[in-house]
């Protein structure tokens, strides 16, 4: 199906018709009613479970606690502060790692075809350059493409998406597993070295939440190797802290900016935050940028000179050449339209691309021949552009990795190849720091529109890519050229210094995509080592919000919707305060009664229809007059240990256990609970009686009926819960409230919306 002209048709996707896909919904779905299957991101994928934030306060879990005395805890608190070091070292290495084999494998690359084209160009016969320098590109792409679109999906793209959701207590399947990490760094190395036009920066935060999650657990499941160490922290939030501080050591090993990366953690990602919390997560990103900074000094041989705390660096901006002036503030403003309208229009069209793909492009093998035909179209759009470019200049004096000179003069090169010949990180500091005059307006012009449709293609491919580089890259060249006309137009006034705009581009670009304010700032202030430029990258940032949310939302969010997870924003829309409890909650809910049956409690477990989780507990005293209140709540995985070590009692007044548990059997089947289809339940053993009394947890959360949805959203939120009971008031159960509940109502153009729930 991957005609030419199905790449015509992106365009017009918004309106290609739906039929094919509802009828792959509707063999999955009920028949009953087939009409209300609209459109992909209308739905809300039931197949995303919750994590549990909210410790379960059952017996087992009072009397651990209460046995722990303060020397304990204290030991429970430098166990944090030594997993916090060990994730910040793990990570820089990490990065590290990626840089060197990054350097050395695209310069053998450059290396390469550049000896190739220097000898073709003296007795003609480019084209076989072109071949060797696509064929190069493809080939690596190809084996990238392959490794993340046949083992492991999940590491494709940057990552981020993946890690806010898991932060806002989403189970992405797979998104913390070793493997992952494993594919994810391969994926990363091949994509950049193949040329395409992604940046290493975003992967390393997805990277850094893997080794969180790996290391505080203190074993791998994925090797089937448990180190018994870190047995407290095997739950749900702990887990979660853990990887909040592993998503800012990757941030902070990205752009040596620690500080950002507190505040990316803070911004993107945590649900829930106290003061500890920061401070060891600090530790963790100092500890990340340090390890890289020294690693790679010693690396490149000035083993006392910390010069590169990150894997992006944009050089030092000094204040008397870079200095702006208070005239200047309205220009940068503007640029941040600029970028704000940039930045919308490049969401709108990988929107439509994303819809695309997720229609036709499912199959692995489809996914592996875009990834491949899109590094051969970035290698050939190079080369016809710089074929084309009659741009040159002097050599001396300038710092370009690689020069081509093609049909230069001798002494000479070509400027167009210093911006697509090279990795985009180091396209980016020259076009930050190039001395004025370095580049032709022409070559900007061409270069920007060319990387913006290719940056924009590539995002969504099945590698391992960021999206941050790329968008810094077409910013800092439309900066950079908005300087150089500013000049023009000024007459060549000293303050029109190129590379200051190239800056503000660069911000306002990236703003204008993925729509982060606070931390971006700190981030762009902690990477140029320079605070006076804190304000009008602000200013720019701010703008570039503004006008982009004005249009469409940001990049990561985007992609979140069109992947249908229900995912809970920091308020409940404005407009829901008509809704209450009542009309939100799911009902009819399955209870257990404290006392059960076994037979019932496998029956309701294995029941596929209903795919619950949590179950309200119940009084289970058969006497009519009574009213079966709340009692508590338990969990499906805690349910499947107690069947697994056969805790029943043969008759309900004996009450002989053979051997209690501890919550140290909870912890060993924790993440992977074994499914219920492989715990075996005899005839006989399903006559017994199960008691719940002391697994339960007695004190759920609890809202009357008639609560709003605003009250019910905000203690959902905050508490980072994964079921809310609602009762009635005589304390009867009269349903459930669960993340899918919550998320389903969205502010859409028209007012409230509803979205519908899929099984897809």
């Amino acid at each position: 199906q991957l005609t030419p002209s199905s790449f015509l048709r992106i365009g017009q996707l918004s309106n290609v018709d739906l039929n094919e896909d509802v009828r792959e919904l509707e063999t999955e779905l009920p028949r009953q009613h087939p009409n209300e299957i609209p459109h992909n991101e209308k739905l809300l994928s039931l197949k995303y479970e919750s994590l549990d934030y909210d410790n379960s306060e059952n017996q087992l879990f009072l009397e651990e606690e209460r046995r722990i005395n303060h020397a304990a805890f204290r030991t429970v608190e430098i166990k944090r502060w030594v997993i916090c070091a060990m994730i910040g070292i793990l990570t820089g290495l990490v990065a590290c790692f990626i840089d060197i084999v990054v350097e050395n494998l695209a310069g053998l690359k450059y290396r390469v075809v550049k000896g190739n084209i220097d000898k073709f160009t003296e007795k003609g016969g480019l084209s076989f350059s072109l071949l060797l320098w696509a064929t190069l590109n493809a080939s690596v792409v190809m084996v990238g493409s392959v490794i993340v679109a046949f083992i492991e999906p999940v590491a494709a793209g940057s990552g981020i998406p993946q890690i806010k959701c898991y932060l806002n207590g989403v189970k992405i399947p797979h998104v913390v597993r070793l493997k992952t990490l494993v594919i994810k760094v391969c994926g990363v190395i091949l994509s950049v070295v193949g040329g395409l036009a992604v940046g290493k920066e975003g992967p390393m935060i997805h990277s850094g939440a893997v080794i969180a999650a790996g290391i505080s657990q203190g074993r791998s499941t994925s090797l089937k190797r448990d180190f018994k160490i870190f047995e407290y922290f095997r739950r749900d939030t702990e887990k979660r802290d853990f990887v909040s501080a592993g998503a800012a050591a990757g941030v902070s090993a990205a752009f040596g900016a620690p500080v950002g990366g507190v505040l990316f953690s803070l911004e993107e990602g945590a649900s829930f935050w106290n003061q500890f919390l920061t401070w060891r997560i600090f530790f963790a990103s100092m500890i990340s940028t340090f390890t890289l900074n020294s690693v790679l000094s010693v690396y490149h041989g000035n083993a006392w000179d910390l010069s590169s705390p990150g894997l992006i660096n944009f050089g030092r901006f000094d204040n008397e050449k870079m200095g702006y002036t208070i005239q200047e503030i309205p220009i940068f403003i503007f640029m941040g339209v600029v970028g704000g309208i940039l930045g919308a229009l490049f969401n709108a069209l990988n929107y439509w691309l994303t819809m695309f793909r997720i229609r036709y492009i499912h199959r692995p093998c489809l996914q592996v021949v875009e990834a491949m035909l899109v590094a051969a179209v970035t290698a050939t759009v190079g080369f016809v552009m710089i074929y084309c470019s009659r741009d040159c200049q002097p050599i001396q004096g300038s710092s370009v990795a690689y020069p081509l000179q093609l049909f230069c003069a001798d002494g000479e090169y070509n400027s167009m190849a210093t911006a697509f010949f090279n990795t985009p990180e180091k396209s980016v500091v020259n076009l930050f720091h190039d001395p004025p005059g370095s580049y032709n307006p022409m070559t900007l012009g061409m270069f920007t529109m060319m990387y913006f449709f290719l940056a924009c293609w590539t995002y969504g491919l099945t590698v391992s890519a960021g999206v941050f580089i790329p968008s810094l890259l077409i910013g800092a060249a439309w900066g950079r050229l908005f300087g150089i006309s500013l000049s023009y137009l000024t007459k060549g006034s000293i303050w029109a210094d190129p590379g200051k705009y190239a800056l503000m581009g660069a911000a306002a670009q990236l703003g204008g995509i993925v729509r982060m304010t606070l931390s971006l700032t700190v981030i762009m202030m902690e990477a140029t080592g320079n605070v006076t430029y804190g304000f009008p990258i602000m200013l720019v940032l701010m703008t570039a919000k503004i006008v982009g949310d004005y249009f469409v939302e940001g990049l990561y969010d985007m992609h979140i919707q069109l992947q249908s997870v229900p995912f809970l924003h920091w308020e409940a829309p404005v407009t829901s305060h008509s809704l209450t409890a009542r009309e939100v909650m799911s009902a009819p809910v399955t209870c257990l009664r404290r006392i059960e049956r076994v037979g019932t409690v496998v029956d309701i477990l294995s029941d596929t229809s209903s795919n619950h989780n949590g179950f309200p507990v119940v009084e289970s005293n058969p006497d009519a007059t009574q009213v079966a209140g709340l009692r508590g709540l338990i969990l499906r995985s805690q349910l499947i240990v107690l069947l697994k070590h056969k805790v029943f009692v043969e008759r309900a007044n004996m009450s002989l256990v053979q051997r209690r548990l501890k919550l140290k059997d909870f912890r060993d089947a924790y993440p992977r609970f074994p499914p219920i289809q492989s715990i075996h339940v005899s005839q006989d053993e399903r006559e017994c009686m199960i008691d719940l009394s002391e697994f339960m947890n007695p004190s759920p959360y609890t809202v009357p009926q008639e609560a709003s949805l605003p009250r019910v959203f905000k203690l959902f939120r905050a508490l980072g819960l994964r079921h809310l009971v609602v009762v009635d008031n005589r304390n009867e159960v009269v349903g459930m409230v669960t993340r899918k509940d919550l998320a389903r109502y969205r502010l859409g153009k028209e007012g409230l919306e509803e979205l519908s729930l899929a099984q897809t």
